[in-house]
């Protein structure tokens, strides 16, 4: 039984992110959802701009606590996680060293939504989120 679609040919033509509700145009609009999936896929808190960063690394300690308390599914305020700034914006920290290595292209998350060719493409914490 047929649905209408070539799947063999849609799935070479385009990239789509693996969560269906998310708007995506490429180039122009990448929506990264905040979610505690992606918050564990995240490699900000292990990126080199962060490393020496007192307030990401207490940040980094809250969060994990706070996510071992929660229920399933609850996520905690995105001003308190280091990381995922895809997602949510610009870093909360100020401390942030930005003349270091950025990783985002070894991040899961990064990969999936396609993020390089997002703006900014790279350095999100620094420069906003991916718009």
């Amino acid at each position: 039984m047929s649905n209408g679609k070539n799947t063999s040919t849609e799935r070479e033509n385009q990239t789509t992110p693996r969560d269906r509700n998310v708007s995506f145009q490429r180039e122009t609009n990448f929506v990264v959802p905040y979610s505690r999936e992606n918050i564990n896929r995240c490699r900000c808190p292990q990126c080199p701009v962060q490393a020496d960063s007192k307030c990401v690394k207490d940040k980094l300690e809250n969060s994990k606590k706070a996510m071992e308390e929660m229920p399933e599914g609850e996520v905690p305020s995105s001003e308190d996680v280091p990381g995922i700034y895809c997602s949510t914006g610009k870093a909360a920290c100020q401390d942030l060293n930005p003349d270091q290595q950025c990783i985002c292209n070894t991040c899961d998350v990064w990969n999936e939504y396609v993020l390089e060719e997002a703006t900014p493409s790279q350095y999100f914490c620094q420069n906003g989120r991916a718009k």
